[in-house]
């Protein structure tokens, strides 16, 4: 399935082909600080399948917790992650597809880092919903 998206400002543009059945949520820690919240999802593919259509990505060089080098790539500008990768040679990319444009229809298949999962992930599912909030004006 080809997909494509951009970062918030639009700097960086992107586009490419995923198997929408390995799309996955990782619980892990590094995920829950790095993106903000209580999990983030992607799909791993080939480095071959994914094209940048425009822009350059700033990466933070992490070491993970199996001691492998990892490169996050996300915009320098207004911070949206974009993937990770091997640090040296890269051969694949764990695509962060919150900034896909089908993001509303990719549907995650499975979880992995569970055990760092938050206490209240099953809860969502009954908290009360506010379609559009009003904030007013200060």
């Amino acid at each position: 399935m080809k997909v494509d998206g951009a970062c918030h400002c639009g700097e960086i543009a992107w586009e490419a082909e995923i198997d929408p059945e390995a799309i996955l949520i990782c619980h892990c820690t590094d995920c829950q600080i790095i993106g903000g919240g209580a999990f983030r999802w992607g799909t791993l593919i080939p480095k071959d399948d994914f094209t940048l259509l425009r822009g350059t990505p700033t990466t933070y060089r992490k070491i993970a917790a199996s001691g492998a080098a990892r490169a996050l790539a996300f915009c320098g500008t207004c911070g949206t992650s974009l993937y990770g990768t091997q640090a040296d040679e890269p051969t694949a990319y764990s695509l962060r597809l919150s900034s896909a444009r089908q993001a509303k229809d990719l549907r995650p298949t499975r979880q992995m880092w569970c055990d760092s999962a938050v206490a209240w992930i099953d809860a969502i599912p009954a908290l009360p919903k506010i379609e559009q909030p009003q904030i007013p004006n200060s």
